[in-house]
This record gives structure tokens, sequence and C-alpha cells, in this order.
């Protein structure tokens, strides 16, 4: 180093060591937020920011495939679904039934208000049928190739 002896071993370790720990506590923050669904990318429906995007999980199946979307508290006739080319769009609407003026906040964690999410798929999927199962919060679609 210029201007003095190189800096001791205990010394570099310690920083790389702050260094590493720094790196992991936000890794583990960004972790905690997308298991918790505060990811502002996925909730910006609590800020007021735009939609928000509902989890979901996708299965290529033998005929097709199964989209399965995480929905609860959301009423059947609040979603809008649409398949185009590779897209399909769930576009709806969450509503907080439990809030009154009253009431004021302690923790606000779930998302209200509109949402929307589109998922892209490696294939065309015009020539699928979709047939759809809301049960429990969940909203099952199976896109299945016609035969």
């Amino acid at each position: 180093m210029p201007g003095g002896e190189p800096p001791s071993a205990a010394t570099l370790s310690s920083t790389y060591l702050r260094r590493d720990f720094a790196v992991r506590r936000n890794e583990a923050k960004a972790w905690r937020s997308d298991l918790l669904g505060t990811s502002r990318d996925r909730t910006s429906g609590i800020t007021g920011e735009g939609p928000w995007q509902p989890s979901a999980d996708v299965y290529r199946t033998g005929d097709g495939w199964l989209v399965k979307f995480e929905l609860a508290g959301v009423r059947p006739e609040e979603i809008d679904l649409r398949v185009s080319g590779t897209e399909l769009r769930l576009r709806g609407l969450r509503r907080d039934v439990v809030c009154r003026e009253t009431q004021q906040s302690h923790s606000m964690e779930i998302s209200y208000n509109r949402f929307e999410r589109r998922i892209e798929f490696p294939e065309a999927l015009d020539a699928c049928r979709a047939e759809t199962q809301y049960q429990d919060g969940m909203l099952l679609i199976w896109l299945r190739r016609s035969t």
C-alpha cells in the first residue's frame, strides 16, 4: 500500500466477512420479500403504483398446459381471462371487504385493487381450448391442444 504497510490478513479477512455478510443480508431481504409477496414488482397494488401480480405455477401436461393462480378473496365474476398468440393474460379485482373508516391498519401485506398477470408460452395457444376451475382461492386453467 502506498505510504504504509499492507493490511494484515486479519484486516482483510474482517473486510471480506463484512462485505460477504452485507451481500448475504441483501439476498435474504430479497428472498423474504419474495416469500411474503412484498417485492415491488409483484405487489404494486399495495402502494397504489399499478396492478399487483398474483402468484402463478405453470405446468406442461401431456395435452397442453396447466396454469394455477393464487387468487384468495377474488370473486369469480371479477376475473377476466384472455388467450392470444403465445400469451395468457389474467386481469381482475380483489376488493377489501373488511375495511371500515374507524379502523387503523397496523400491517398491510395483502394486495387489493386491480391485478394483472401475463404469462408467455413457448408455443401459440390459439389452437388450445381453455377449461377453468375456481376453488378455494385457486384458479386452475387447463390449456388443452385441440386434436
